[in-house]
Protein backbone atom coordinates (compact mmCIF):
# COMPACT_ATOMS: atom_id res chain seq x y z
CA UNK A 1 0.00 0.00 0.00
CA UNK A 2 1.28 3.42 -0.70
CA UNK A 3 2.72 5.55 2.53
CA UNK A 4 1.10 8.03 3.84
CA UNK A 5 4.29 10.48 5.32
CA UNK A 6 5.21 13.33 3.63
CA UNK A 7 8.90 13.84 3.77
CA UNK A 8 10.50 17.77 2.42
CA UNK A 9 13.00 17.49 0.25
CA UNK A 10 15.38 19.68 -0.71
CA UNK A 11 14.77 23.31 -2.34
CA UNK A 12 15.35 23.25 -6.20
CA UNK A 13 15.43 26.75 -8.40
CA UNK A 14 13.20 26.36 -11.00
CA UNK A 15 9.60 27.83 -11.43
CA UNK A 16 7.34 27.70 -14.05
CA UNK A 17 4.82 30.24 -16.01
CA UNK A 18 2.33 29.33 -18.64
CA UNK A 19 2.54 32.30 -20.89
CA UNK A 20 1.25 33.26 -24.50
CA UNK A 21 4.60 32.28 -26.41
CA UNK A 22 4.31 29.61 -29.39
CA UNK A 23 6.67 28.56 -31.39
CA UNK A 24 7.40 26.45 -34.16
CA UNK A 25 8.05 23.11 -34.69
CA UNK A 26 8.22 22.45 -38.28
CA UNK A 27 5.22 19.81 -40.59
CA UNK A 28 3.82 18.46 -38.10
CA UNK A 29 0.34 18.82 -38.64
CA UNK A 30 -0.85 17.36 -35.41
CA UNK A 31 1.22 19.75 -33.39
CA UNK A 32 0.38 22.95 -35.84
CA UNK A 33 -3.12 22.27 -34.24
CA UNK A 34 -1.93 22.20 -31.08
CA UNK A 35 0.11 25.39 -30.99
CA UNK A 36 -2.72 27.12 -32.73
CA UNK A 37 -5.13 25.86 -29.86
CA UNK A 38 -3.24 26.09 -26.98
CA UNK A 39 -0.81 29.24 -27.16
CA UNK A 40 -1.96 29.65 -23.60
CA UNK A 41 -0.19 26.71 -22.05
CA UNK A 42 3.77 27.21 -23.07
CA UNK A 43 5.97 27.29 -20.07
CA UNK A 44 8.46 30.26 -19.53
CA UNK A 45 11.64 30.37 -17.39
CA UNK A 46 11.14 32.99 -14.54
CA UNK A 47 14.32 34.41 -12.11
CA UNK A 48 14.94 31.68 -9.73
CA UNK A 49 12.87 31.01 -6.71
CA UNK A 50 12.80 28.45 -4.10
CA UNK A 51 10.23 26.21 -3.12
CA UNK A 52 10.15 23.01 -1.15
CA UNK A 53 8.89 19.82 -2.85
CA UNK A 54 7.46 17.20 -0.86
CA UNK A 55 7.34 13.46 -1.41
CA UNK A 56 5.43 10.20 -0.01
CA UNK A 57 6.43 7.17 -0.04
CA UNK A 58 5.11 3.68 -1.88
CA UNK A 59 5.53 0.82 0.71
CA UNK A 60 5.80 -2.75 -0.79
CA UNK A 61 6.86 -6.16 0.70
CA UNK A 62 10.05 -7.53 0.01
CA UNK A 63 10.81 -4.51 -1.98
CA UNK A 64 12.57 -1.18 -1.79
CA UNK A 65 10.05 1.66 -0.83
CA UNK A 66 9.63 4.26 -3.69
CA UNK A 67 9.45 7.74 -3.37
CA UNK A 68 6.80 9.64 -5.04
CA UNK A 69 4.82 13.04 -5.49
CA UNK A 70 1.09 12.69 -6.65
CA UNK A 71 -0.73 14.96 -8.34
CA UNK A 72 -4.99 14.18 -8.19
CA UNK A 73 -6.87 15.14 -10.83
CA UNK A 74 -8.60 14.17 -14.35
CA UNK A 75 -7.86 11.34 -16.80
CA UNK A 76 -5.69 10.30 -18.08
CA UNK A 77 -3.08 10.66 -15.77
CA UNK A 78 0.56 11.16 -16.67
CA UNK A 79 3.47 9.09 -15.28
CA UNK A 80 6.70 10.35 -15.51
CA UNK A 81 9.72 7.91 -16.01
CA UNK A 82 13.14 9.16 -15.64
CA UNK A 83 16.63 8.04 -17.23
CA UNK A 84 19.11 5.99 -15.93
CA UNK A 85 20.28 7.58 -12.61
CA UNK A 86 17.62 9.95 -13.09
CA UNK A 87 15.18 10.88 -10.51
CA UNK A 88 11.80 12.73 -10.22
CA UNK A 89 12.86 16.36 -9.53
CA UNK A 90 14.64 16.98 -13.33
CA UNK A 91 13.49 19.61 -15.24
CA UNK A 92 11.25 17.75 -17.63
CA UNK A 93 9.37 15.85 -14.50
CA UNK A 94 8.65 19.62 -12.71
CA UNK A 95 7.54 20.87 -15.92
CA UNK A 96 5.12 18.06 -17.01
CA UNK A 97 3.37 18.30 -13.47
CA UNK A 98 3.04 22.11 -13.65
CA UNK A 99 1.52 21.59 -17.23
CA UNK A 100 -0.62 19.00 -15.63
CA UNK A 101 -1.94 21.10 -12.63
CA UNK A 102 -2.81 24.13 -15.46
CA UNK A 103 -4.92 21.61 -17.14
CA UNK A 104 -6.65 20.08 -13.90
CA UNK A 105 -4.96 16.11 -15.00
CA UNK A 106 -3.75 13.81 -12.76
CA UNK A 107 0.15 13.51 -12.53
CA UNK A 108 2.94 11.34 -10.88
CA UNK A 109 6.56 11.67 -10.50
CA UNK A 110 8.71 9.07 -8.50
CA UNK A 111 12.59 7.88 -8.11
CA UNK A 112 13.69 4.13 -9.04
CA UNK A 113 14.74 2.12 -6.70
CA UNK A 114 18.10 2.82 -5.70
CA UNK A 115 17.81 6.52 -6.88
CA UNK A 116 16.83 9.82 -5.82
CA UNK A 117 14.71 9.54 -2.10
CA UNK A 118 13.57 5.89 -2.91
CA UNK A 119 15.26 2.82 -0.72
CA UNK A 120 17.05 0.34 -2.09
CA UNK A 121 20.83 -0.23 -3.01
CA UNK A 122 22.08 1.16 -6.60
CA UNK A 123 24.73 -1.76 -7.36
CA UNK A 124 21.87 -4.50 -7.19
CA UNK A 125 19.52 -2.63 -9.12
CA UNK A 126 18.22 -3.91 -12.89
CA UNK A 127 16.28 -3.38 -15.56
CA UNK A 128 13.61 -5.82 -14.88
CA UNK A 129 13.46 -4.48 -11.37
CA UNK A 130 13.06 -0.82 -12.90
CA UNK A 131 10.64 -2.27 -14.43
CA UNK A 132 8.84 -3.77 -11.46
CA UNK A 133 8.68 -0.14 -9.71
CA UNK A 134 7.03 1.13 -12.82
CA UNK A 135 4.24 -1.49 -12.32
CA UNK A 136 3.97 -0.84 -8.86
CA UNK A 137 3.68 3.08 -9.59
CA UNK A 138 0.91 2.07 -12.40
CA UNK A 139 -1.01 -0.93 -10.10
CA UNK A 140 -0.91 1.13 -6.69
CA UNK A 141 -1.47 4.60 -7.23
CA UNK A 142 -2.21 5.23 -10.93
CA UNK A 143 -5.81 5.76 -10.59
CA UNK A 144 -7.64 5.33 -14.51
CA UNK A 145 -6.01 5.30 -17.56
CA UNK A 146 -2.43 7.29 -18.28
CA UNK A 147 -0.27 8.37 -20.70
CA UNK A 148 3.19 7.61 -19.57
CA UNK A 149 6.22 9.86 -20.33
CA UNK A 150 9.58 8.23 -20.48
CA UNK A 151 13.06 9.64 -21.28
CA UNK A 152 15.92 7.44 -22.58
CA UNK A 153 16.10 4.61 -20.33
CA UNK A 154 12.44 5.79 -19.05
CA UNK A 155 11.57 5.42 -22.62
CA UNK A 156 12.76 1.48 -22.88
CA UNK A 157 10.17 0.88 -19.56
CA UNK A 158 7.67 2.52 -21.05
CA UNK A 159 7.16 0.01 -24.12
CA UNK A 160 7.19 -2.86 -21.23
CA UNK A 161 4.76 -1.18 -19.10
CA UNK A 162 2.69 -0.95 -22.09
CA UNK A 163 3.14 -4.81 -23.18
CA UNK A 164 2.28 -5.70 -19.22
CA UNK A 165 -0.74 -3.53 -18.71
CA UNK A 166 -2.20 -2.54 -22.02
CA UNK A 167 -5.60 -1.97 -20.49
CA UNK A 168 -4.38 1.17 -18.27
CA UNK A 169 -1.65 2.66 -20.32
CA UNK A 170 -3.26 4.58 -22.89
CA UNK A 171 -0.66 6.11 -24.57
CA UNK A 172 3.17 6.73 -24.75
CA UNK A 173 5.61 9.43 -25.07
CA UNK A 174 9.46 8.89 -25.59
CA UNK A 175 11.83 11.71 -25.32
CA UNK A 176 15.29 10.52 -26.79
CA UNK A 177 14.04 6.85 -25.60
CA UNK A 178 16.74 4.53 -25.01
CA UNK A 179 14.97 1.58 -25.62
CA UNK A 180 18.11 -1.34 -25.70
CA UNK A 181 20.58 1.66 -25.57
CA UNK A 182 22.92 0.28 -23.33
CA UNK A 183 22.88 -3.72 -24.52
CA UNK A 184 23.60 -1.91 -27.75
CA UNK A 185 26.22 0.00 -26.82
CA UNK A 186 28.10 -2.30 -25.15
CA UNK A 187 27.74 -4.86 -28.65
CA UNK A 188 29.46 -2.41 -30.28
CA UNK A 189 32.05 -2.40 -28.30
CA UNK A 190 35.22 -4.54 -29.68
CA UNK A 191 35.58 -8.08 -28.36
CA UNK A 192 38.77 -7.73 -26.52
CA UNK A 193 37.24 -4.78 -24.62
CA UNK A 194 34.03 -6.85 -23.86
CA UNK A 195 36.11 -9.92 -22.34
CA UNK A 196 37.88 -7.16 -20.49
CA UNK A 197 34.80 -6.25 -19.05
CA UNK A 198 33.38 -9.15 -18.13
CA UNK A 199 36.79 -10.21 -16.84
CA UNK A 200 36.86 -7.14 -14.10
CA UNK A 201 33.08 -7.00 -13.70
CA UNK A 202 32.45 -3.67 -14.51
CA UNK A 203 32.02 -1.24 -17.49
CA UNK A 204 33.41 2.06 -17.38
CA UNK A 205 31.41 3.56 -19.77
CA UNK A 206 32.55 7.56 -20.76
CA UNK A 207 29.29 9.89 -20.50
CA UNK A 208 29.12 13.93 -20.52
CA UNK A 209 26.09 13.62 -18.45
CA UNK A 210 27.58 12.43 -14.94
CA UNK A 211 29.63 14.60 -12.99
CA UNK A 212 32.92 11.97 -12.54
CA UNK A 213 32.81 12.15 -16.37
CA UNK A 214 31.98 7.93 -16.51
CA UNK A 215 29.11 5.35 -15.51
CA UNK A 216 30.67 2.52 -13.72
CA UNK A 217 27.98 -0.42 -14.84
CA UNK A 218 28.22 -3.83 -13.43
CA UNK A 219 28.63 -6.17 -16.14
CA UNK A 220 25.92 -8.12 -14.25
CA UNK A 221 23.41 -5.50 -15.16
CA UNK A 222 24.03 -5.71 -18.82
CA UNK A 223 24.04 -9.24 -19.22
CA UNK A 224 19.98 -9.08 -16.88
CA UNK A 225 19.30 -5.82 -19.52
CA UNK A 226 19.71 -8.33 -22.51
CA UNK A 227 16.74 -10.32 -21.10
CA UNK A 228 14.34 -6.86 -21.63
CA UNK A 229 15.53 -6.00 -25.22
CA UNK A 230 12.65 -5.50 -27.66
CA UNK A 231 13.66 -4.42 -30.97
CA UNK A 232 14.97 -7.79 -32.20
CA UNK A 233 11.03 -8.46 -32.56
CA UNK A 234 7.67 -6.80 -32.83
CA UNK A 235 6.60 -5.28 -30.01
CA UNK A 236 3.11 -5.74 -28.76
CA UNK A 237 2.09 -2.20 -28.28
CA UNK A 238 -0.69 -1.17 -29.57
CA UNK A 239 -1.69 2.59 -27.77
CA UNK A 240 -1.14 6.29 -29.50
CA UNK A 241 3.43 6.58 -29.47
CA UNK A 242 5.43 9.58 -29.77
CA UNK A 243 8.99 9.43 -29.73
CA UNK A 244 10.78 13.27 -29.71
CA UNK A 245 14.30 12.88 -30.43
CA UNK A 246 17.16 15.53 -30.80
CA UNK A 247 19.19 14.68 -33.85
CA UNK A 248 22.20 15.98 -31.68
CA UNK A 249 21.52 13.32 -29.58
CA UNK A 250 24.86 11.95 -29.28
CA UNK A 251 23.99 9.38 -26.23
CA UNK A 252 21.57 7.51 -27.55
CA UNK A 253 21.32 7.61 -31.97
CA UNK A 254 18.06 9.58 -32.97
CA UNK A 255 17.77 6.21 -35.50
CA UNK A 256 16.62 4.29 -31.91
CA UNK A 257 13.54 6.03 -32.52
CA UNK A 258 12.68 5.32 -36.10
CA UNK A 259 13.54 1.40 -35.25
CA UNK A 260 10.97 1.31 -32.06
CA UNK A 261 8.41 3.32 -34.42
CA UNK A 262 9.15 0.51 -36.93
CA UNK A 263 8.79 -2.06 -34.43
CA UNK A 264 5.47 -1.66 -32.72
CA UNK A 265 2.49 -2.89 -34.20
CA UNK A 266 0.38 0.51 -33.24
CA UNK A 267 -0.41 2.25 -36.65
CA UNK A 268 -0.66 5.76 -34.42
CA UNK A 269 2.88 6.42 -34.24
CA UNK A 270 4.23 9.80 -34.82
CA UNK A 271 8.44 10.44 -34.95
CA UNK A 272 9.30 14.10 -33.70
CA UNK A 273 13.25 15.19 -34.60
CA UNK A 274 14.23 18.32 -33.34
CA UNK A 275 17.30 18.85 -35.40
CA UNK A 276 19.19 21.33 -33.27
CA UNK A 277 18.50 19.47 -29.40
CA UNK A 278 20.90 17.19 -27.43
CA UNK A 279 20.02 13.81 -25.29
CA UNK A 280 18.41 15.82 -22.61
CA UNK A 281 16.08 17.91 -24.76
CA UNK A 282 15.06 20.34 -21.57
CA UNK A 283 16.12 23.53 -23.45
CA UNK A 284 12.60 25.68 -23.56
CA UNK A 285 11.40 24.93 -26.88
CA UNK A 286 12.12 21.04 -26.25
CA UNK A 287 9.90 21.53 -23.24
CA UNK A 288 7.30 23.14 -24.98
CA UNK A 289 7.05 20.32 -27.70
CA UNK A 290 7.00 17.70 -24.79
CA UNK A 291 4.07 19.91 -23.46
CA UNK A 292 2.41 20.40 -26.53
CA UNK A 293 2.44 16.86 -27.63
CA UNK A 294 1.38 15.65 -23.92
CA UNK A 295 -1.64 18.18 -24.53
CA UNK A 296 -2.24 16.45 -28.29
CA UNK A 297 -3.11 12.90 -27.00
CA UNK A 298 -5.10 14.08 -24.15
CA UNK A 299 -7.21 15.88 -26.54
CA UNK A 300 -7.33 12.71 -28.94
CA UNK A 301 -7.86 10.14 -26.00
CA UNK A 302 -11.09 12.50 -24.48
CA UNK A 303 -12.50 13.19 -28.35
CA UNK A 304 -12.26 9.08 -29.06
CA UNK A 305 -14.00 8.64 -25.81
CA UNK A 306 -16.81 11.12 -26.08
Amino acid sequence: MAGVGMVASGPWDLCWRWGLTAVSFGFHRGLSGVLARRSDRVPRWLPACRQKASFSFLSRPDLPNLAYTRLKGKSPGIIFLPGYVSNMNGTKALAIEEFCKSLGHACIRFDYSGVGNSDGNFQECTVGRWRKDVLSIIDELAEGPQILVGSSLGGWLMLHAAIARPQKVVALIGVAAAVDGLVTKFNQLPVEVKKEIEMKGVWSMPSKYNKDGVYHIQYSFIKEAEHHCLLHSPIPVNCPLRLLHGMKDDAVPWHTSLQVADRVVSTDVDVILRKHSDHRMKEKADIQLLVYTIDDLIDKLSTAAN
